[in-house]
């Protein structure tokens, strides 16, 4: 009877060592359905608009984040706040070596590096890479991820990734002309 016994705790053993319970998967992004908008804050007010993803994808083990990407087409950066050719100007700014340099820098990236389930709420804590204008920085921030989708609201600071333009931390006597140098990313990642 012992034998018996021992033999069905060593084939049990050996079962489940052998076995994967959740294999690793990959869900691409739907780049039409994701969105990325942003806020940016000056004194005398603020403006936002939109970045569309260019591509991305989200790495699962069984129903757990454990990684994933996004790549945002800066040259399609937009701003809703303002009409005609204010708002035109303003992206024609962002687009410039002032700020994003998008002729040079056309695509700006997050790399999950780190995915920490809060245990509730389908809550996690990200930590990740990202590089803007070709300077890469770790960011940490919450995110909700249901159903293969995650939403985050991240508040990045500009000064990290040599964009300068009207910030107070590189330029002095600036007044009501000075731009916040953390601006804020909403994003929305849709899985296919």
């Amino acid at each position: 009877m012992k034998n018996i016994l021992g033999l069905l705790t060593m084939i049990t053993f050996v079962a489940f060592a052998f076995t994967n319970p959740s294999e690793r998967t990959t869900a691409q992004v739907d780049t039409k359905e994701s969105s990325v908008m942003w806020r940016g804050y000056k004194v005398t007010g603020k403006h936002y608009g939109t970045v569309n993803i260019q591509s991305g994808s989200l790495d699962f083990e069984g129903e757990q984040l454990v990684g994933g990407e996004f790549v945002m087409d800066m040259n399609s950066i937009s701003c809703t706040d303002l009409e005609g050719g204010y708002g035109d100007k303003l992206v024609g700014h962002l687009k410039s070596d002032d700020f994003f340099g998008v002729a040079t820098y056309p695509t700006a990236a997050f790399k999950i590096t780190k995915a920490i389930s809060q245990g509730k709420d389908n809550r996690y804590k990200l930590v990740g890479d990202l590089t803007i204008k070709n300077t890469t920085k770790q960011i940490k921030f919450f995110a909700e991820v249901v159903g293969g989708s995650a939403n985050a609201k991240i508040t990045i600071d500009r000064s990290d990734f040599d964009v300068r333009y009207g910030s107070g931390s590189f330029f002095d006597n600036l007044g009501d002309k000075t731009i916040y140098d953390e601006f804020e990313l909403e994003v929305k990642l849709v899985t296919k």
